[in-house]
């Protein structure tokens, strides 16, 4: 099933980003237009801290949290190791 894409286009472009390196994205969450999970939610990957991150609908910078979400993804150590 497709998810709804993003308002903002700078997110979507990270979320598609996450997309192409194998993270799941959820729609829907309280106080956030989704979150993205890890594909290896390891618990030694950084503390397990970024397996799951959101996704704010209405960031301050669009712009700044698409950066975020693309450091989240390429700094996931597992996905560095992985051969």
């Amino acid at each position: 099933m497709t998810r709804t894409s993003h308002p903002k286009k700078e997110i979507e472009q990270a979320l598609k980003h996450a997309e192409a390196n194998g993270w799941r994205i959820q729609v829907g969450a309280s106080h956030a237009w989704g979150h993205m999970f890890c594909p290896y939610n390891d618990n030694t990957c950084r503390g397990g801290e970024y397996c799951m991150s959101p996704v704010w609908s209405t960031p301050k910078s669009s712009g700044n949290h698409a950066r975020f979400l693309r450091r989240v993804i390429d700094n996931c150590t597992t996905h560095k190791a992985a051969p």
